[in-house]
């Protein structure tokens, strides 16, 4: 019984720093982000999309390999390129099945774990979009893994998961 107790005790001593939200909570423009925030490359990524500022989208990636995995084929994007392959993909997808006016909405991250300098952030999302001229509703979430380079969080690789997109209401 005495080495459960350690072993728990120890658990606890060395579990990383874990900061909680809420979905309910969601980010704006005024958020106090900093440099220091490993979501704040997240966030970056996600602005850029929505804005169609792909410089500022790529920026928050890391260099050198990352993996992207989202709900469309071929689902799994890796290597140095993955980011702009992903991109491709992405408008070769919604060419096909007629999506337009994609925006994805964000709340404070609901999890963020950091130890030295890697970190893992989840963030609750909304993708809002048209299929055909209808509008689409999906909520789901992106987590990111996330490395400190030259002193700033930049993404390692992210994944979406999400609900099946339904008519927006």
């Amino acid at each position: 019984m005495k080495h459960v107790l350690v072993v728990l005790i120890a658990l606890v001593l060395c579990a990383p720093a874990v900061i909680p939200a809420t979905a309910d909570d969601p980010a704006t423009p005024d958020d106090p982000a900093t440099p220091d925030d490993p979501a704040t490359p997240v966030r970056q990524f996600i602005d850029g999309f929505n804005t169609g500022n792909l410089q500022s989208a790529f920026a928050a990636y890391a260099s050198g390999p990352i993996t992207i995995v989202d709900e469309f084929a071929p689902h799994l994007w890796t290597g140095p390129n993955a980011a702009h392959d992903w991109a491709d993909a992405y408008d070769k997808h919604a060419q096909v099945t007629g999506v337009t006016d994609g925006k994805v909405t964000y709340g404070k991250p609901t999890r963020v774990e950091q130890v030295a300098d890697a970190a893992y952030v989840v963030i609750p999302t909304v993708y809002l979009y048209k299929e055909h001229g209808k509008p689409i509703k999906e909520e789901g979430q992106m987590t990111a893994v996330l490395n400190r380079e030259s002193g700033a969080w930049k993404i390692r690789g992210w994944t979406w998961t999400g609900v099946k997109p339904h008519a927006a209401q």
